[in-house]
């Protein structure tokens, strides 16, 4: 049941950039529009709750930060709940996409995101799954650190829109471990 909404998901990998390390086997999964975002509605709110009943929390209400960051320790859920934003994705030689409201992105840890326009009304809601420490990372100094880090990042149990059966399950296979 898992690969049946693998077509709503473009995913991204990004190499280590020597100030960005990105997570070495798990891609970035972006869905457009999988929510409805129906007018009356807050649609942080529908956010908030549906990451929420697929076990990410944590959530906040906010943009996105005008400088490359990225968690080492943690996974993180971006819901795009108003306006439109275009962000560089996987540090300074990453890839910039437009999002707009409804979309979603998945972050693996060491994923370097960063704002770089953004409409007046732009609201993000972000989540993170149950396992794992937040911390936030932007110069060459946090690399080293952060790559021993994000190899520590678990896989979360459930995809934060798609729940037990999303696409996530399929596409952040565990690295086989060396004997």
């Amino acid at each position: 049941m898992g690969s049946s909404h693998l077509r709503n998901a473009e995913t991204f990998h990004f190499k280590d950039d020597g100030v960005t390390p990105n997570h070495p086997h798990w891609p970035l999964i972006i869905y457009r529009s999988p929510v409805r975002l129906s007018a009356g509605l807050d649609p942080a709110t529908i956010f908030e709750e549906l990451f929420a009943r697929n076990g990410w929390g944590g959530s906040w209400r906010n943009g996105i930060y005008d400088y490359v960051h990225y968690h080492s320790g943690i996974h993180e859920v971006l819901g795009i709940a108003r306006g439109s934003g275009v962000v560089q994705l996987g540090g300074r030689q990453g890839r910039i996409l437009t999002f707009e409201a409804g979309d979603v992105a998945i972050l693996p840890a060491g994923t370097g995101h960063q704002r770089l326009e953004a409409s007046n009304d732009f609201l993000v809601v972000g989540a993170y799954p149950p396992e794992g420490a937040y911390d936030e990372c932007t110069s060459r100094e946090d690399h080293a650190r952060a790559v021993r880090s994000i190899q520590q990042a678990k896989k979360p149990a459930t995809d934060p829109v798609y729940g037990a059966n999303g696409p996530l399950i399929d596409l952040w296979v565990p690295e086989p471990q060396s004997a």
